[in-house]
């Protein structure tokens, strides 16, 4: 019995097509076909097999903080993102260094929730 990975991420959002255009303008996110549920939301793809699923009409407050509830993802090139995250206004942390060599910018998105966008330590 084992665990092979993770599948998906999903976050309840106040205002789904607020929450999409964050995470398909900002975060560059791909949108994938999501199942007729029969409450609102989004499906985008993260990575290669993972997904984020947005799940709408969130009514109860965010707790989400750098050192708390957020979930990271891999990039490639941090300073290319945060250039793009100035320019598209979004609201993010200034980058942190971590104690084994990895970068670090932690990107709000418009509902609280706190996503890390990171690089690998040095080899």
């Amino acid at each position: 019995m084992q665990i092979s990975q993770l599948d998906h991420v999903a976050l309840h959002v106040a205002d789904v097509d607020r929450s999409v255009a964050f995470y398909r303008d900002v975060l560059k996110l791909q949108p994938i076909p999501r199942p007729a549920f029969s409450f609102p939301g989004a499906w985008f793809r993260l990575g290669t097999h993972q997904e984020l699923h947005l799940i709408g009409e969130r009514q109860q407050a965010v707790v989400s903080h750098n050192r708390g509830n957020h979930y990271a993802l891999l990039v490639d090139d941090l300073d290319a993102w945060e250039r793009h995250l100035a320019a598209c206004g979004a609201q993010f942390h200034p980058r942190r260094l971590r104690p084994d060599g990895a970068e670090q910018v932690f990107v709000v998105d418009p509902d609280g929730h706190y996503v890390e966008l990171c690089t690998p330590p040095p080899r």
